[in-house]
This record gives C-alpha cells, structure tokens and sequence, in this order.
C-alpha cells in the first residue's frame, strides 16, 4: 500500500496568474500607480523599528485602526487577513459546516467555488442576466428554495465590472435575516455603493476589502473582513493567531494614514478607466470594428474594463506576441485600466491591428 491523496484534492490544480515578461501587464487588476515617495519613507521608518526577534501583533491593532478611520468605522467590527483570500479560506471553511449550501452567482471569481469545494460545502449557482447584472428577487428566491446556508458574491464584480446597487442588497438582507451574505467588496472603492457601514444593523451581513486595488499595495497582502460582533469573535477565533506580519501591519498603517493621498491616486485610476472605456467605446462605434468585431462593452464600476471581441483568444494572442498581458475569459477579455501610457499603447496596438498593419 503507498500513500494516496484524498478525492477532493486529487484533481486539483495549482491556480496559475499570468506569467513570463511583458513590458504592459494589464492582467490582474493591480494599480498603475506606485506609493508616493515620503509614504514609501514612512514605511521603511517603521519598518526599522519591528523587534523581528518578536510575533507580530495577532490583531493588527494599529493597522485596524488605521483602516476604520479611513472608512469611519469601528475598529472593533474589523479584522486583518493575510490578504482577501486568507479570510475567504477562514469564512468558507469555519462559517459553515460540510453539506451546508452555499449560493454563488455566475460569473464570479473563481477561487469562491474552490474554498467551497474543499470546505466540502455544495454550491448552489445563479446565473446572471445577459448584461451580468444580479437580479435581487432571483437571489433571494434562490436562496430559500435551496435552504441555503450563505450568500457569497464580489460587488462589484470581478470579472464583470458590474454591480449590485446597495438598495438591492439591503432588500436582499430584510429578506434574509438567517442568511450569511458575504459581500466581497475589493473593488468597492471605485464604486460608491458600500454596505460596510450596515454590519451593526444586519448581523448576518460580513463585508470583505482589500489594499491591493485602489490602494496600489498589492505587494503587502493585506485584506479586512467588515462584521458585526458575533461574526467578528468567530472569526478572529478562526483565524491563525498572527496571520499578518510585522512588515505587513507596519507598512500599511504607515500608507493608511494618508487618506487624501490615497483619494488623490483613485482619482488617476478612475480617469484612467474612463479614458480606457471612453476610448474603446469609440472603437466599437468607428468603421475600424469591422477588423476588430467588438461585440459588446460594458460601463465599468471597477479599475477594469470588460469587453467581449468576436474572436476573444485572437486578439489575446495577438496582444501577448507585442507584450500586452489582458485577462482572457471564455467569453470575454478583462482589461485592466493602466498608465494613460499603457493605455495608448494597448489602443494603437489594437488600430494597427484593425487596419492590417499587424
């Protein structure tokens, strides 16, 4: 007899991100911007005085609250994860019990359906309507008639850029109170339709941020799950005692505690994706579409355009061979908005393209 796996780990595969050198990575939805100068030496001035000899803090007490001012929260209703993904694993796999049901939507982001699968959970689905767009009635009706144990869904959503307005997700939560709904907010800050401030009011509501959009701190791995009391003890019970390093909890509270400064970045990144969107939009509309065969464009509410070519894996290859890295999904393309630089470049190449020149 030889050692074997477990069956719901023997056809997993490792999640591969886009790899290799590309002079323009528009792929995984990071910030184009880097951290401003003095930041970056407030960073490292508190990095030099970490006792390494020593455990971090396991609540990120300084980093937390760093975190609730910037959003005018409670500290007490927040805790730090080794990025978004940490405390997705954490909420998955101890929020819920093996056999419990858990409704996704579709499409979504893909490590969801992972976390539930090797949680044991079963999933339920619900597809989205043909513009992407998440039907509140259909959730809930879902939901019930499934005996479903939560609710988890990015708003708003990667890789859609679309969203759930929050007078919908309110309806959602008044209909059900016995239901976790986790809302994956990571994209949130380029939108304005946050729930973080409901948790004390909706204690079956637990919200999810990042720093690693609009906060050009992808590096760090720095995530927050938003909850009220209850949720919050279980999950800071769940989770590893010092889950967030020293480096981490120092250099985010150093870049947390510049909140103009952070508005200041997400004001270039929303142009960016405007002028992204804008530009594509006139592609679309112009004779050049005829070569190019956009067939349909979606207004984002995130950093990233979504945006369907009538043969998507053409254009991806032909990007990538001129050192454009884009996101290519079965039945879109997902273009971050980059560097007005970036930006034009990924532009001309796809009119060089248009008019044979490519």
């Amino acid at each position: 007899m030889t050692y074997r796996l477990n069956d719901k780990v023997t056809q997993l595969t490792p999640y591969e991100p886009g790899t290799g050198e590309f002079s323009i990575r528009l792929d995984a939805n990071e910030s184009f911007l880097q951290i401003p100068e003095h930041i970056l030496e407030e960073m490292k001035d508190s990095i030099e005085k970490i006792a390494f000899n020593r455990y971090p803090d396991p609540l990120a007490t300084e980093c937390l609250q760093a975190f609730a001012n910037v959003h005018n929260l409670n500290a007490d209703h927040v805790t730090a994860g080794n990025g978004s993904d940490e405390l997705i694993s954490v909420i998955v796999g101890g929020l819920f019990q093996k056999g419990d049901k858990l409704l996704l939507v579709d499409p979504d982001f893909s490590m969801y359906a992972f976390y539930a699968h090797v949680a044991e959970l079963e999933v339920v689905r619900l597809s989205k309507s043909k513009d992407y767009i998440i039907d509140p009635e259909d959730l809930v009706e879902t939901a019930l008639q499934n005996n479903c144990r939560g609710i988890l869904f990015s708003n708003p959503c990667n890789p859609t850029s679309q969203g759930m307005p929050r007078e919908d997700l309110i309806r959602v939560l008044d209909r059900l109170p016995d239901t976790l709904v986790i809302a994956d907010e990571a994209y949130m800050d380029f939108w304005d339709q946050s729930v973080m401030d409901l948790v004390e009011e909706y204690p079956q509501l637990l919200v999810l941020r990042t720093c690693s959009k609009a906060f050009g701190a992808a590096a760090l791995r720095l995530g927050f799950a938003v909850a009220g009391p209850m949720i919050t003890t279980a999950i800071r019970s769940l989770k590893s005692p010092y889950n967030v390093n020293s480096l981490t909890q120092a250099a985010a509270t150093a870049l947390l505690r510049h909140p103009q400064c952070l508005k200041k970045g997400l004001a270039k990144i929303l142009a960016s994706r405007d002028e992204l969107y804008g530009r594509l939009q006139e592609l679309k509309d112009s004779s050049l579409n005829q070569q190019l065969k956009i067939e349909y464009l979606l207004k984002p509410k995130t950093n990233f355009v979504l945006v369907r070519f009538h043969d998507n894996v053409e254009i991806y290859d032909m990007l990538k061979d001129k050192g454009i890295l884009v996101r290519c999904f079965p039945r879109f393309m997902r273009i971050t908005a980059g560097s007005p630089e970036e930006n034009r470049a990924l532009l001309q190449t796809l009119m060089n393209y248009a008019e044979g020149l490519i």
